[in-house]
């Protein structure tokens, strides 16, 4: 499985790793991690550190949790309480990966405590909470950032970006996203299966597709125009959505549709095919993020890019780092908006929770 990540099969701990790019020095820039329900708080707090960040103190109720977080950063100070670490002066930003419901009121007591926030996707579930999200924000002067891992922590997803900042398929005009994910129930905590603790499979996964969809069409609003959930294959979780998709009309006029689901096959040897295309006014591209299937040796962050110069294959793994968790760390230390804007995180938060209560029920 040479070029793979380590825990490639199993998304919910899939932690990318890269290359070292510090952007301060050691201890000019503190954060803490506040809640490890999700296993994405280990690629999150991997990006910063890798970004120059240190790493204070962790804090989270399971003693299982601490164990495991302590020993792939053994250097963390364990914190008693939550309050031990928000009352840290040199915590400047939480990094948190609550349950999925709970995670705008960790972020408004890290905000109110003076902190900036950085959770994990999806970064809120309900329109009540983005709207009190929202008004944190504009009371505190805080950042609340989101870990939209799927593009901001894949460098096939990064260096599209980059291409079609250079207009290497001139405008963006469509974009069609899929996300399938392992579903692997047996190692999955009980709140995954609560509908109003996870938020919708429109809401959590499909929050990863809009934010591309938003980024790579220069989109600063669109409409949900249509959406579909199904439980297909898993009533003994009846709560649980392992089928979705949406179509989405921008502001701009450009279009976007994609499908997310809990259907990754066993023989995968990751833990799903997902795959972005892009349409351009001269050109497309099209990403195979985590493998291209039938490959020997396995391959990741392919780049598939015809224009009128003709068609390229970029292997880009190992190649474009992750200049997210830079840009961030200096936007917290400037009050600038590089890494992401606000209004930008906030829309793809709130088009997912749109898309959730649009969605009609399929039945397989």
């Amino acid at each position: 499985m040479s070029n793979m990540e380590s825990n490639a099969a199993d998304g919910m701990n899939y932690a990318p790793k890269g290359k070292p790019n510090p952007v301060v020095k050691p201890g000019e820039f503190g954060f803490s991690a506040v809640r490890l329900d999700h296993g994405h708080i280990y690629g999150m707090c991997n990006g910063l550190v890798e970004a120059g960040a240190t790493l204070r103190y962790v804090y989270d109720p399971d003693p299982e949790k601490i164990a495991n977080f302590v020993k792939a950063f053994p250097g963390v100070k364990v914190a008693a309480s939550e309050q031990e670490v928000f009352d840290d002066p040199e915590t400047k930003l939480i990094a948190g990966a609550a349950v999925t419901s709970e995670r705008c009121a960790l972020g408004i007591r890290a905000m109110e405590a003076g902190k900036d926030y950085f959770t994990d996707k999806a970064p809120l579930t309900t329109y009540e909470q983005l709207e009190a999200a929202k008004a944190c924000v504009k009371k505190t002067g805080r950042k609340y950032m989101c870990y939209y891992g799927e593009r901001l922590h894949v460098e096939s997803a990064v260096f599209a970006g980059q291409l079609i900042e250079e207009g290497a398929i001139g405008k963006v005009i469509s974009v069609a996203g899929f996300g399938p994910h392992r579903l692997n129930a047996k190692a999955r905590p009980e709140w995954f299966f609560e509908h109003e603790k996870y938020g919708g499979i429109l809401c959590d996964i499909g929050s990863h597709q809009i934010e591309q969809y938003l980024f790579y069409a220069g989109e600063t609003d669109a409409e949900v125009t249509a959406a579909r959930v199904a439980n297909y294959a898993n009533p003994e979780y009846p709560e649980l959505e392992d089928y979705g998709d949406c179509m989405i009309t921008g502001k701009n006029g450009t279009s976007f549709y994609f499908r997310v689901d809990w259907f990754t096959p066993d023989g995968l040897r990751t833990w799903g095919d997902g795959r972005t295309m892009i349409i351009g006014t001269k050109g497309t591209i099209e990403l195979r993020k985590y493998i291209n299937v039938g490959e020997e040796p396995a391959t990741s962050d392919l780049v598939f890019l015809v224009n009128e110069q003709g068609e390229k294959r970029f292997d880009v793994h190992g190649q474009v780092g992750y200049p997210f968790f830079g840009q961030l760390i200096l936007d917290c230390i400037n009050r600038t908006e590089n890494a992401m804007t606000q209004e930008h995180c906030f829309k793809a938060a709130e088009l997912g929770v749109l898309a959730q209560m649009k969605a009609n029920g399929l039945s397989g």
